[in-house]
């Protein structure tokens, strides 16, 4: 299935170059390429049929607010004094917007002669219905039937720079304005040719189902229109894109354009490509994480069934067979030793000492005040999609393809070409659609490796990873431990500090020079891109005195990367069980409590709504209880109130939740509906019991059965999802909705069991 383990994925956190490979940066957000743009024109001016791009359907160009989302103000975003160059207010999804902009206008809608509306998506479908979202702008745009539009994922393009980078929550946001504009452009191209062909005004014709339409009934699909509209530089009409309330398709629930492919198996993931020649490959993989090969002995593997060859590479030993299975059984009859890895000696709970000892001091010391303080141990956590990682790749003397699911195939392709010692032109990466992601496609780790073992082995491969090579030897959320105190006197809270230690985030996929390119330098700030990524997206939407917020990291030799929400799917909850603990030492009303001191009014709107339609402080029998958890992030807010039951302490249950949001202009609800959903599971799983244990420098958890992520028995049978009235453009859905789901199942099992968990999951 493609949303993977539950109904949604992430758009994941960003990073640095990886392994010295630098992306090309673009100038100033303001300027355009003039190399870019000339490719672009030789090909818009030899396009067979109409080809529309981004920036040609503007009348004007955008304003920089309009640019890079609703305005967050002072409260909303963050600020950074004396950074020429940078907004006084921003975000990290502003900064992927800004970045993005000096590409946009190559983003490309083409019309063919049979009547397809056809946008080649510079990001990345991996269950969160992105390409649904983005056939309804064309749709509405266009006047066309939904059924005549087809996204495509792009092959990788280095040319978009950043903005091919499935990340931040920040598709739906940086593309809404593009897209749009590029269907508007079209339309207006294809009325134009519809009035030369009847000579009739343009004005006077209107837009339905695909087609043209005069007012004495004559009809033109747009397919029979699509080479005569080619040749019109300046439509008769302008190529204005429609206001709110001529909309006809955004804002209604929506099918997934997809879904009967993915239920039917027509849709492919690079596990079901049948590339000619590719063969079934696998790798042996050392106990310990980073460990390294001793020795090998391959004789009995190279004579069983099947067996293609034995390559070693530098993460393993690669094993090619005639199928999967034999592949296996030949992995597991080498006879190997493994140098053991640079964490051997350390384990959870020498990883937490390191840790707890990496904190900065508190700077407010609680002189003639009241104060409540915590401290909370968040574990690692595996990305664990559904989908396994699958590449498949064909590497020759002088050129490579790879396909698979990428969400930075820019920074895969400059990497892959410098490790098989080939110009970057001569890497081809196909994207292609992932059963899920959360932040762990944002690195390429297969398709690396099955380039490596195709150019050793002289020919294709299509190498797997399998659920217990991810486990223990993928990505992990990094544990962290935080410290927090507040101090507050007669009723008002007056400081509020945070203090987070974290193993640290590998960030290897293009964040640093992304910052760059939106006019922040993280090292001309003095800042590590983890550093950055912190600063610009972790912010407390309370009044809280006076706020601070400190990252201290810890670097491990160990594999990291953003799980979904990243830093704040911990910063924030441990601030919310926070929140809870001071509205109780205070004696109000967690909810009242939280709405005195938002500082948005969208924000307190959300937070009634929740109670309100949750029935907030209902009467709930012994050991049962309800709890709320409220965030706040690109450009979205919700509110999550569950209910949790935990009678039965060996088994606490979440028994209902009712989700409030404030997402802007929402494209497809049923698709947000889905996003928000998948995120109260995420937060069940990681708060009650799904985490990695770390023994001796090796992973625990091999697979589903002891990663225990959460089952259809552990959520909720009534889940209600309320949205509010569209009031600005679109907000980012993947990763606002973990830090309040997580929040709100951690207070509700306070009020249900009368203590306040400190480490998390609660059973592990």
């Amino acid at each position: 299935m493609d949303n993977a383990r539950d109904a949604t994925a992430p758009e994941a956190g960003c990073g640095t170059a990886r392994d010295g490979v630098t992306p090309r940066v673009p100038g100033p957000p303001h300027r355009r390429p003039p190399a870019a743009r000339r490719r672009f024109l030789t090909y818009l001016l030899a396009a067979p049929t109409l080809t529309v791009a981004a920036g040609l359907g503007r009348d004007t160009a955008p304003s920089a607010a309009g640019a890079v989302g609703r305005p967050e103000g002072p409260s909303g975003g963050v600020r950074l004094p004396g950074v020429s160059g940078v907004p006084d207010v921003l975000s990290l999804g502003d900064a992927l917007i800004v970045a993005g902009l000096p590409t946009s206008h190559l983003l490309v809608l083409e019309i063919t002669t049979a009547g397809r509306a056809v946008l080649h998506l510079p990001r990345l479908e991996v269950g969160q219905g992105l390409t649904t979202s983005v056939a309804m702008l064309v749709a509405d745009e266009l006047d066309a039937r939904l059924t005549d539009v087809d996204v495509p994922l792009s092959d990788g393009r280095p040319d978009l720079l950043f903005n091919q980078l499935t990340g931040a929550s920040n598709s739906v946001r940086s593309l809404y304005d593009p897209v749009r504009a590029a269907a508007a452009g079209a339309r207006a191209r294809l009325v134009t040719a519809a009035a030369q062909r009847w000579g009739l005004p343009a004005a006077g014709l209107r837009t339905a189902g695909s087609a043209v339409l005069a007012p004495d009934g004559r009809r033109a699909g747009y397919g029979e229109l699509a080479t005569a509209a080619a040749a019109i530089a300046t439509p008769a009409v302008p190529a204005t894109p429609k206001p709110p309330d001529r909309l006809r398709l955004v804002g209604r629930p929506t099918g997934r354009i997809d879904a009967r492919d993915i239920v039917t198996g027509r849709a492919k993931y690079a596990g079901d490509l049948t590339v000619p020649g590719a063969v079934p490959t696998v790798v042996a993989r050392p106990p310990t994480i980073n460990g390294t090969l001793g020795s090998l002995d391959a004789a009995t593997a190279r004579t069983m069934p099947g067996v293609l060859g034995v390559v070693t590479i530098p993460t393993g030993v690669a094993v090619l067979a005639e199928t999967f299975d034999q592949a296996l059984r030949a992995r597991d009859a080498l006879r190997t030793t493994w140098n053991p890895g640079p964490l051997a000696a350390l384990s959870d709970a020498g990883i937490r000492t390191r840790l707890r000892a990496a904190h900065a001091p508190f700077l407010v010391p609680p002189l003639l005040t009241h104060q409540v303080d915590g401290e909370f141990d968040f574990a690692f956590v595996n990305h664990a999609p559904l989908e396994v990682l699958t590449a498949v790749a064909d590497v020759r003397a002088n050129r490579a393809e790879v396909w698979f699911a990428s969400q930075t195939p820019v920074i895969a392709q400059q990497t892959i070409a410098a490790e098989l010692g080939l110009p970057q032109s001569a890497v081809t990466i196909h994207v292609v659609r992932g059963g899920g992601s959360f932040g762990r496609r944002l690195f390429f780790d297969a398709a690396l490796e099955a380039a490596l073992v195709s150019k050793a082995a002289g020919r294709p491969v299509k190498l797997m990873w399998t659920r217990n090579d991810d486990m223990r030897h993928g990505r992990m959320r990094p544990a962290s431990h935080h410290r927090v105190r507040a101090t507050f006197s007669l009723g008002e809270v007056l400081s509020y500090e945070h203090r987070v230690a974290t193993v640290q985030t590998d960030f290897g996929h293009g964040l640093g020079e992304l910052l760059t390119a939106a006019g922040f330098s993280p090292s001309a700030a003095g800042l590590s891109a983890s550093q950055a990524f912190f600063l610009l997206s972790e912010r407390n939407p309370y009044d809280v005195g006076v706020p601070t917020q400190l990252l201290s990291e810890v670097p491990l030799k160990m594999h990291t990367g953003s799980w979904r929400s990243v830093y704040s799917g911990t910063v924030r909850v441990a601030d919310e069980i926070m929140m809870d603990e001071l509205a109780q030492r205070l004696g109000q009303d967690p909810i009242a409590f939280r709405q005195a001191r938002l500082r948005r009014p969208e924000g307190r709107a959300v937070l009634g709504r929740a109670a309100q339609a949750g029935r907030w402080g209902r009467p709930m029998p012994a050991g049962q209880g309800q709890g709320i958890g409220y965030h706040e992030e690109n450009g979205g807010r919700v509110a999550y109130l569950v209910e949790l039951d935990a009678a039965d302490l060996r088994q606490p249950r979440v028994t209902r939740a009712v989700i409030a949001a404030d997402l802007g202009q929402v494209i497809n609800p049923r698709g947000l509906e889905a996003q928000l959903t998948g995120a109260l599971v995420d937060g069940i799983s990681v708060i009650l019991q799904a985490g990695n244990h770390i023994d001796h420098g090796a992973v625990r958890e091999g697979s589903y059965a002891d990663f225990r992520y959460a089952r259809q028995r552990h959520t909720p049978p009534t889940v209600e999802i309320h949205l509010l009235p569209p009031n600005g453009p679109p907000g980012g859905a993947g990763e606002l909705g973990v830090p309040a789901a997580s929040a709100a199942v951690a207070n509700a099992y306070a009020r249900a069991t009368g203590t306040s968990p400190r480490s998390f999951p609660i059973d592990f």
